[in-house]
Formats: C-alpha cells, structure tokens, sequence
C-alpha cells in the first residue's frame, strides 16, 4: 500500500529550483550575446529580476552561476542503490546513465552552452578545475564506502580519478561534437574504463 510519501521534492524546494534555474537562464542569455566578462552581477540580477540577496542566497559568485548543476546528489544516489556485488565502475556507469539520459533537447542545449563558456573563460576553467577536485572527492567517498575501504585509500583515489577524467573527456567531447549524445558518450568512456583503458 502506498505511505503517502514520495521522492518528490516538496514546494518549497520546487521553488527554488526554479528561481535558480531562471537567474541561471537569464545569465547565460546574457553571456551569450554580450560576452561572460562583460556581463555584470547587477546586469543578471536585472534581467532575472531578482533581488541582490536572492542572488547572492542561490550563487556566491558570477562563475557558480555557470558551473553549478545538481547532478552529483542524484548521481551518488544513483549510485548507492545500485545492487552490491556490481563493481563500482560499472555501478557508476549506470548511475551516470540514469541521470542525463531523460535530459530533454533544451537541457542538452543548456550544457553545450555551458561547456562553451566554461573552456572558453579561463576564470571559469580555473573554477572547474576545483569542481573536479571536488567531484573526486564526492566518488572517492561514495565508492570507499561501497566497497568498505578507507576514504584514502590509494586505489580508491586513482578509480576515483580515472573516473572524473573519463567524465571531463565526456563533457570536451560533447562541446566540440554538436551531434553527440551525452549518454552515448558515458557509455563510451566507460567501456574504455571497464576494458583496462586499451586502445
């Protein structure tokens, strides 16, 4: 019998999402038609028309405006509920699948975009630069803890690496390939990973 709950986030977080998501659309609208330096604050504050502390509640500074997304939770998630006994690379791979796979074409744009900006702004690549140490971060504990290793276990580390450089090549990829599709691309990555990395 259903429990009345529901992995539905609730109104307030809807909500939020969805202020976060226009300020965000307005911003990269900006930066496309004038440019990401010459874009202010104050200019996407305007054109979202949102208050300054709204702004500054959702993204502390211009580059989080680009960078920031909500994959990570929903991958991790993902990824822990994947059955025990799959090996953590292909435990991954499924979980990544899952979450850009029912991206629909407008998302898909909104990354490429995004892409653009970010390997094209070198403040932007020196943002994501720490993002990706995070992200490494983020699957090294996810994967320890999966597998009941240490969090600084070495090879946990260099899965963990590989992993987030697969991903990176992903993302490069996508940016340069107008045709590609995101998930295919997971999969490809990933069969490189789970076959040794062999050319």
């Amino acid at each position: 019998m259903p429990d009345g709950t529901s992995d539905r986030p609730g109104l307030r977080e809807r909500k939020k999402a969805r202020t976060r998501a226009a300020i965000q659309s307005h911003a990269l609208r900006l930066f496309t038609d004038q440019g990401y330096d010459q874009t202010t604050i104050d200019q996407i504050i305007d054109a979202a028309d949102v208050s300054a502390s709204t702004f500054f509640r959702y993204f502390p500074t211009k580059e989080s405006v680009v960078l920031f997304d909500d994959f990570d939770p929903r991958i991790i998630a993902a990824f822990q509920a994947q059955p025990q006994g799959v090996p953590p690379v292909a435990a991954l791979r499924v979980a990544l699948r899952e979450a850009f796979v029912g991206l629909t074409a407008e998302q898909l744009e909104e990354q490429r975009e995004r892409l653009a900006l970010v390997l094209g702004v070198p403040a932007l690549r020196g943002a994501m630069l720490d993002q990706l140490s995070q992200a490494m971060l983020l699957v090294s504990e996810a994967i320890a803890d999966r597998e009941d290793r240490s969090r600084d276990d070495f090879a946990v580390r260099t899965i963990a690496g590989a992993i987030v450089g697969s991903m990176f090549a992903v993302l490069a990829q996508l940016a340069d390939d107008p045709d590609a599709e995101l998930a295919d691309l997971i999969d490809e990555a990933f069969s490189f990973l789970e076959g040794g990395l062999r050319l």
